[in-house]
């Protein structure tokens, strides 16, 4: 075998990165759409516009008081309104990674190649565990 034959991506491998370039494409494309969607105005935003020069200035902690702004995945609830409608494309771009490495699941059950699977498995988990806030870290 050649070097040029042993560096072939697999199609797991190609999968996966297919599903990168395609994901993160359209969750670009996503955050383009809700920003304008934000500065055209046609959905009112949680946090009124001439608000944000004072709240910019504030500590975090004072900023979401004063800005009744939720925190961790408390945005999810605000998706209907013109601000937080952009964290979509922000929140899909995060989680390509986990959505690709779930598309490897079926891959690595069909080679019955456990090894990769357990390793899949767990790094979905672990990338699922911090993405949840359970560990109180402040991630999100």
């Amino acid at each position: 075998m050649t070097t040029r034959e042993s560096a072939k991506a697999s199609p797991e491998q190609m999968l996966y990165a297919d599903l990168l370039f395609y994901g993160c494409w359209a969750s670009i494309f996503i955050m383009v759409i809700t920003y304008a969607i934000y500065v055209s105005g046609l959905i009112s935003p949680h946090i009124p516009l001439d608000k944000l020069p004072h709240l910019w200035r504030l500590p975090v902690n004072d900023f979401l008081h004063e800005a009744n702004a939720p925190h961790g995945w408390g945005w999810a609830l605000l998706l209907g309104r013109g601000d937080y409608l952009n964290f979509l494309g922000i929140a899909l771009l995060g989680a390509m990674t986990i959505v690709g490495f779930l598309t490897l699941i079926p891959a690595y059950i069909r080679k019955k190649d456990w090894s990769f699977l357990v390793i899949v498995i767990l790094e979905v988990l672990a990338l699922l565990l911090a993405a949840s806030g359970i560990l109180g870290t402040g991630g999100h």
